[in-house]
């Protein structure tokens, strides 16, 4: 756990996504944790560019050759882009899960959502503890 990726600045949820806000557009990918749970990631299924989303709703699933996981919305939004990379390539999750294996980009509805998430070292204490 000591090896435990969790770039400073971005937030994290209980369900193990991050979020990355840049202005009024954000982008989620799943944590370096999680694609360790999962093991080898095989196939992601994305929701359509255009689609709203509140916080909490599911948008998507990451599947590993282990179990098929739902993908929540950290906070809410307008879907934007999908990685399409990932359909060719999922193992990008596994290789790169704050880079090139980003999963969607969106409009934000209400960036004090944010609030509630946790920061890295929060997210980390939370890995320990489960």
């Amino acid at each position: 756990m000591a090896d435990l990726k969790t770039p400073a600045d971005l937030k994290y949820t209980k369900n193990d996504e991050w979020l990355r806000i840049e202005g009024d557009t954000a982008t989620i990918g799943v944590t370096d944790y999680a694609q360790d749970q999962l093991n080898d990631i095989v196939y992601v299924e994305f929701p359509d560019v255009g689609t709203a989303f509140k916080q909490g709703d599911s948008f998507g699933v990451v599947e590993s050759v282990k179990a098929a996981s739902d993908i929540f919305m950290p906070i809410g939004g307008t879907v934007t882009a999908v990685n399409d990379a990932l359909s060719d390539e999922p193992e990008l999750i596994n290789t790169d899960p704050y880079g090139k294996g980003w999963l969607i980009q969106f409009k934000l509805t209400d960036a004090a959502e944010a609030a509630g998430l946790m920061d890295s070292a929060a997210y980390i204490e939370y890995c320990k503890s489960r």
